[in-house]
C-alpha cells in the first residue's frame, strides 16, 4: 500500500506551521515540520504568500501521487464549510481575510485548483490531534482545553465533535460562557492571569511564563494559580457531568505551568464528586497537526463535515 500523505497546518496569531501526516499509518512524519512567521495584521497578498511559502516547503518532500491534500487548523470567526474569512475586527487580527475564499487563494498560490484544502477550527483540531494520536486515544467521552491568549475547548465523542447536542454548551465551546463578571475567556487566559497578578501586586508583567518563574519565592504567585485551578474546576465541572467526560486533557502555553494550579484544581474535582482521567498534553502545538491533516482521512471527514457548519 503506498503512503498517503496528508499535510496538517497550525495558524498562530505570529506564525504558521505544518508537518506531513501518513494517513494510513497514522503517524506524524516530525521531521517535516516547518514554520514561517506571519504579521496577522499584514495583507491578504503576504498573509497568502506566507501559506505558499510553508506549505511548499512541506509539499516538495513528497511524491504528488502519495499527497491527498491539506488540513487547516484556523482560529475563528471562519467559515469553515467554505474556506472563507470572517475577520471583522473583534479579534484584531486577521482583518484583511475578512470575505476572503482562503482555500480558492492558496489553491492558487499553490497552482493546485483542485487541491483539496479542507479546514476546521484550531481547538478542534487540537483536540482531535489529542485523539488519534494524544492523551485521549482510545476514549469515548473527551474533552479539549486550550489554556493560552484565549480560552480553547472541543467536545468529543468517540473523535467526531459534538457541537449542537444539549449535552455541550453553544456552539460546542465555552470560551463565551459567562463567569464572575465577565466571560470566561477573560478569565481563564494569558490576560486574565496578567490582570490579576498586576491588581495584587502592582507589577505588570508580559507572560505566564514570567507570573510561573516567580512563583518559588512569591506567596502571591501560588495564590493565584491556585485560585486559577480551583475556579477552572468550579466552571467545568456542571459540563464534564453533563457530557459525561471520562479524560480530558489540556493543551497551551498556561498548561506548561500545571504543576502550579493541577493540585488545586483536581481537589475541587473531588469535592464536586468527579473521577475523570485529567491529563497534560505532550503533542501541544502538533496536536493540531493531526487534527488538520486527520481530514484528509475521508471515512473521517464524512463524519465531521456535518459539524463545521456549526463552528
Amino acid at each position: 500500500m503506498k503512503n498517503k500523505i496528508s499535510i496538517g497546518v497550525d495558524v498562530g496569531g505570529s506564525h504558521i506551521s505544518c508537518a506531513a501526516y501518513d494517513l494510513n499509518a497514522k503517524q506524524l512524519l516530525k521531521d517535516s515540520i516547518s514554520h514561517v512567521t506571519l504579521n496577522n495584521q499584514g495583507s491578504k497578498e503576504d498573509i497568502v504568500f506566507a501559506f505558499g511559502t510553508l506549505l511548499r516547503s512541506c509539499i516538495n518532500k513528497f511524491e504528488s501521487e502519495q499527497f491527498e491534500g491539506i488540513g487547516i487548523a484556523m482560529p475563528g470567526p471562519f467559515d469553515y464549510v467554505n474556506g472563507i474569512g470572517l475577520f471583522t475586527g473583534e479579534n484584531a487580527k486577521f482583518q484583511n481575510l475578512n470575505e476572503v475564499n482562503l482555500r480558492s487563494a492558496i489553491q492558487e498560490n499553490l497552482n493546485f485548483t483542485d487541491l483539496p484544502i479542507r479546514f476546521i477550527n484550531d481547538a478542534t483540531a487540537f483536540a482531535i490531534g489529542e485523539y488519534f494520536l494524544g492523551k485521549l486515544n482510545g476514549v469515548k467521552q473527551t474533552l479539549a482545553i486550550t489554556l493560552g491568549t484565549g480560552l480553547g475547548s472541543a467536545f468529543l465523542s468517540e473523535g467526531i465533535p459534538v457541537i449542537v447536542e444539549d449535552t455541550v454548551p453553544e456552539n460546542g465551546c465555552i470560551w463565551h460562557l459567562p463567569f464572575e463578571n465577565g466571560i470566561a475567556d477573560d478569565y481563564f487566559s494569558t490576560r486574565g492571569l496578567l490582570k490579576r497578578y498586576f491588581e495584587r501586586s502592582g507589577t505588570k508583567l508580559k507572560g505566564v511564563k514570567e507570573i510561573a518563574d516567580l512563583a518559588k519565592e512569591d506567596k502571591q504567585v501560588k495564590e493565584l494559580f491556585a485560585d486559577f485551578g480551583e475556579k477552572l474546576a468550579l466552571f467545568l465541572s456542571p459540563w464534564i457531568k453533563k457530557f459525561k467526560v471520562e479524560t480530558m486533557v489540556f493543551g497551551g502555553n498556561i498548561s506548561k505551568a500545571s504543576h502550579l494550579f493541577d493540585g488545586a484544581m483536581n481537589e475541587q474535582f473531588k469535592k464536586e464528586g468527579l473521577n475523570l482521567g485529567v491529563e497534560y498534553s505532550g503533542l501541544q502545538e502538533s496536536a493540531a497537526f493531526v487534527g488538520g491533516a486527520q481530514l484528509l482521512d475521508n471515512k473521517f471527514w464524512s463524519l465531521v463535515k456535518q459539524q463545521l457548519k456549526y463552528m
